[in-house]
């Protein structure tokens, strides 16, 4: 028995929420926005100026979404928000005539930027985008770098063995999760199915995606994804873990059996979408340990539940070895 799985016994539980909700939650939705706009959700997360930033999916009411920037000094409260839309479709790219969605922000030391990694949005269906930022007010748009159908990435902070190495998931028989590689970010190989909807009954048997950036730890890197239930109610979307090599991130070491999080909460349940958590942020506190995840709910409004970096490696030792 590990360690985990005492303390579990300990406490008297089968099972114990490894993430904690913020008791303000929801933390933002649309009657918090200086402008007008239907709902607000699946926001990436990071550090910035040694505050928390958001960059939120905003969507409005021609049901077209763009982002917009959030900053708080605690990350619970007293959001500084954009009075316009921090990032917009442009134009001169017809893959976002439909409007941009679901973010993720990896700072790259290599390249001293913050690569933003998003959906555009269009009738050739979702593309995987990138733009580059210093700022989070300018922003060099790099272009796709996956053909469509591909959504739910995000981009590893360094490279390994020469090549940077990309998470995301093509649209398909299976939805699973790829990861591909490249040498000038533009140009993808390599590419390997990573994590595998488990179909049937799994809570996760539909399809996956990838929630937040991987996360760097000293036993691997935490990947933390959704996936999805089909039920004769409609889909669900709930959270698990995996673990990958960190070293060779192409290698799976370990995932959970059971979902960490899932809807409960009646803003999660209840929205434009019922039943969805969905993040696409997560940041780590290093000097405490702390972990928060910003999630969108129900695909109307904003959350914050918190762990800790110690039980989520706990819990994921525990899980079964995956084999080669």
């Amino acid at each position: 028995m590990n360690h985990f799985e005492s303390r579990l016994r300990a406490e008297g539980n089968t099972y114990k929420e490894l993430f904690a909700r913020n008791p303000s939650n929801p933390i933002l939705s649309a009657k918090d926005w200086p402008y007008p706009a239907n709902t607000v959700f699946n926001p990436a997360a990071t550090i910035y100026q040694g505050k928390v930033l958001l960059l939120a999916r905003v969507e409005d009411r021609r049901g077209f979404s763009h982002l917009t920037k959030a900053v708080s000094e605690d990350g619970a409260s007293n959001w500084m928000i954009d009075k316009k839309p921090t990032f917009e479709s442009d134009p001169a790219y017809p893959e976002e005539n439909w409007g941009i969605e679901d973010p993720r922000i990896t700072y790259v030391d290599e390249l001293g930027k913050y690569a933003v990694i998003y959906t555009a949005y269009s009738e050739s269906g979702p593309t995987v985008y990138l733009t580059l930022t210093e700022d989070f007010i300018n922003f060099e748009r790099q272009g796709a770098i996956m053909p469509p159908e591909d959504k739910d990435a995000a981009l590893f902070p360094k490279r390994f063995n020469g090549k940077w190495l990309l998470i995301h998931r093509p649209i398909g028989h299976g939805a699973h999760i790829w990861i591909s590689a490249s040498s000038n970010l533009k140009d993808w190989g390599d590419h390997k199915i990573l994590i595998t909807s488990r179909g049937g009954a799994w809570w996760d048997g539909s399809k996956v995606g990838l929630c937040a950036p991987p996360l760097e730890t000293a036993d691997g890197w935490l990947i933390l994804y959704h996936g999805v239930r089909v039920t004769a109610a409609g889909a669900i979307y709930r959270l698990g873990l995996a673990l990958l090599d960190l070293e060779d991130p192409t290698k799976l070491l370990r995932r959970g059996d059971e979902w960490i999080f899932g809807p409960c909460e009646t803003y999660e349940k209840q929205g434009d979408v019922q039943d969805i958590v969905f993040p696409c942020g997560w940041i780590l506190d290093r000097e405490t340990g702390k972990i928060r995840m910003y999630y969108g709910a129900a695909d109307t409004c904003i959350g914050l539940a918190t762990a800790t970096q110690n039980d989520l490696l706990a819990y994921i030792r525990s899980c079964p070895e995956q084999k080669p």
